[in-house]
């Protein structure tokens, strides 16, 4: 196969690979020992991540076009290309916490979710917890709130049970008709003895 073919084949291949991307970090691994890069690799492979070294010049063309290609200033000296696909900040998170293992390793640039980050901003982004992460985070504040209310209501149901519970208030209008002064009954008539007394 010619040159030219066999570098459009490796072109398409990146290609195709950003059409789904929804980030990309560059990486200069340059110093890593084959045992390093193998726990790399297969740690980015478990988070999801394509992770491979190409030719600078390969990637460029690969960009061009596409919502990339602002990475072409960056592609200088060794690079091997992180995609991430569904989420955006695996590469970067993953790579960030191999670092202190393997301190050759240098972020040089990304796009993540179409905005351009330095060596500096892919490092911040990479201290951003996942999807999930987060997710799991808000669901335990709802659920804090929701098992302290049930652990009242839970109380509430166990004093009634043991004769601790307070006594029934009687309705305010019972205790008004119970208070209130019984009007005397008018006789309609006179009694008979009354009566022929005054005669």
């Amino acid at each position: 196969m010619p040159k030219v073919a066999e570098k459009q084949v490796v072109i398409n291949e990146i290609k195709e690979k950003l059409t789904n991307a929804s980030s990309i970090v560059l990486v200069n691994a340059r110093g890593l020992t084959v045992e390093q890069d193998t726990t790399l690799r297969r740690k980015l492979r478990e988070g999801g991540v394509d992770y491979k070294v190409y030719k600078n010049t390969m990637i460029g063309f690969a960009v061009e076009g596409t919502d990339f290609a602002e990475i072409t200033p960056h592609l200088e000296g060794p690079t091997a290309l992180a995609i991430s696909y569904d989420d955006a900040t695996a590469a970067a998170r993953i790579i960030s916490k191999e670092l202190k293992a393997m301190p050759v390793l240098e972020f040089k640039a990304g796009v993540i979710d179409k905005v351009l980050y330095d060596s500096k901003g892919v490092f911040a982004i990479a201290n951003i917890p996942s999807r999930e992460e987060l997710l799991s985070k808000l669901l335990g504040s709802f659920k804090s709130p929701m098992s302290t209310f049930a652990r009242l209501v839970s109380q509430i149901a166990e004093n009634k049970g043991d004769g601790n519970a307070p006594a029934p208030v009687e309705p305010v209008t019972e205790a008004i008709a119970e208070e209130a002064p019984v009007a005397e009954e008018v006789p309609a008539e006179a009694p008979a003895e009354e009566a022929s007394a005054t005669e």
